[in-house]
């Protein structure tokens, strides 16, 4: 298929009434439509992961803390992200509901372990939406030619949010084929901006990716380069957006896992590219490294590009935040329906409803976009409030895919058996400890002090957002216990039964496919 192609998923015939039937044997039936293909399914994937977003956004931090080789960062945080790309790929096989994370933990664990996973990945996710729309804020002034400003900034990022909640609201058909128009021009003008610096700007050659130029020289390079190593960390996750919308695609069983390991494999070849690019259009390392050249992407695409190509580069970064801001929004409101179908949090009855006629559940998608606009708004009052309510993001997303990878390991320790068509037959124990283990690292890395000269609440600014959120889920679940009004199947995974694991040769043959 092609991007010029429907977003319409084609369909074997019974394929619906066979993905009806196995929806209905793990106790559920849905509402949504089932109009997304594979290559939409992926493309939500990639422009939720959007490499340009994270690239440009964190390049000028990474290169100034660790130099050139933090491009290695790309490397090693996309093999740790595709283990757990491929547990959750199992998990999703296995349970192609929609809401991603939260009925992933439920059926693997329990009710109150689900409860906390979806809270702890809600949280992150609206605060996300925010994030990504604050920051394309000055893109789309300046494209518009805006005053830069705070009040510039915020009325932009609330356009891009209430641009995105229209397309969702418009329903999965339409969230297809923006996911696929965003990634197409996300990867078509990332392979052409790249392109371009390699062939008229680059300054140096590959010899630089081994030379730190001094940074990190104040004490331990490794130090430098796990700081500078948050590039990577703040790119590879989107994949499991693939797996919220799980109850809009057909045959999920099979396609979502492999949409998730695409997201990965041309998601990372993309930010490495684009990275790459960057890096050796840089002229002067140093000045990056000390501070004189803060915003080293502008220097670098104004000068490849002049004013008027600048405009075009601008337009191209836009559309890849808010293909991103679009899909977050639909994998936030996705997992908000989940918990309300299961009756798991307050206002249940009006959070699942759904829009006649569009087979999406508008009150979610409200939520979904009303949240983050309130968090935006916040900069009204203070931008140093707004940074620290985003430092919580990426740590909360990666504390409820850890949460769903140690459920998967207690249930394997216990006799789960993976049942779905995709499986890693005799890998699956080795890759999920391997998942966790890189995601415990990764957490680490995120929430470590490294301001020790700011008071101790900024130097520990992302341990402390992560407590308070844990700290309020905790609280909320003793005090109000939502998971007790709850009767939808939980806990189940370890009895379930693996007749329909694939045997060696057909798990020989998943791992081809991938």
């Amino acid at each position: 298929m092609t991007a010029l192609e429907s977003p319409g998923a084609s369909e074997r015939p019974g394929q619906h009434d066979a993905d009806a039937a196995r929806l209905a044997a793990l106790g559920y039936t849905s509402e949504f439509k089932r109009d997304m293909s594979l290559w939409a399914n992926f493309s939500l994937g990639f422009t939720y992961l959007s490499p340009v977003v994270g690239v440009y956004t964190l390049f000028a931090v990474s290169l100034a803390a660790g130099g050139p080789p933090m491009f290695w960062s790309l490397v090693v945080v996309g093999a740790g992200q595709f283990l757990v790309a491929l547990v959750f790929g199992e998990v999703v096989s296995q349970y192609p509901v929609a809401g991603g994370v939260y009925p992933w933990a439920r059926r693997l664990w329990g009710r109150r372990w689900a409860w906390m996973t979806g809270w702890v990945y809600a949280i992150a996710l609206l605060v996300t939406i925010a994030s990504v729309s604050y920051g394309a804020g000055p893109y789309l002034a300046q494209l518009l030619g805006f005053t830069a400003g705070t009040a510039s900034t915020i009325a932009c990022a609330l356009i891009i949010i209430g641009i995105a909640l229209a397309i969702n609201l418009a329903g999965t058909k339409w969230l297809a084929w923006a996911a696929i128009i965003g990634f197409s021009a996300e990867l078509l003008g990332a392979l052409a901006v790249g392109g371009w610096l390699l062939v008229s700007e680059r300054h140096h050659g590959l010899g630089v990716l081994f030379d730190a130029f001094g940074a990190g020289s104040g004490g331990s390079y490794l130090s430098a380069f796990l700081a500078a190593g948050l590039i990577g960390i703040f790119q590879y996750y989107g994949f499991e957006a693939c797996g919220d919308v799980a109850e809009e695609v057909p045959d999920p069983t099979r396609r979502i896992p492999k949409a998730m390991r695409m997201t990965i494999y041309v998601g990372g070849a993309a930010a490495m590219f684009v990275c790459l690019a960057l890096l050796l259009a840089v002229e002067d390392y140093a000045a990056v490294i000390g501070g004189a050249d803060p915003d080293p992407v502008t220097t670098v695409l104004t000068a490849a590009f002049g004013a008027v190509g600048m405009k075009v580069v601008l337009a191209v970064v836009l559309i890849s935040f808010v293909s991103c801001a679009l899909s977050l929004q639909a994998a936030a409101s996705r997992l908000m329906y989940s918990y309300a179908r299961d009756g798991m949090v307050p206002g249940s009855r009006v959070l699942r409803t759904f829009l006649p006629g569009r087979h999406v559940p508008p009150y979610t998608m409200l939520v979904a976009a009303v949240v983050p606009a309130l968090i935006v708004l916040g900069s009204i009052v203070s931008t140093d409030a707004l940074t620290k309510i985003i430092s919580f993001a990426v740590l909360g997303i990666y504390l409820g895919f850890q949460m769903v990878v140690l459920a998967a390991l207690r249930a394997r320790l216990k006799g789960w058996r993976p049942s779905g068509a995709f499986t890693l037959g005799r890998w699956g124990m080795p890759v999920t400890v391997g998942a966790l283990v890189y995601g415990v690292l990764a957490i680490v890395n995120m929430a470590w002090p490294r301001t020790p000269d700011a008071p101790w609440f900024d130097n520990y600014i992302v341990a402390v957002s992560g407590a308070v959120v844990v700290g309020l889920g905790l609280v909320y679940l003793l005090a109000a216990r939502p998971h007790e009004g709850s009767d939808a199947p939980a806990g189940d995974a370890i009895a379930s039964e693996p007749a329909t694991a694939p045997t060696g040769r057909e798990t020989d043959r998943i791992w081809e496919d991938s």
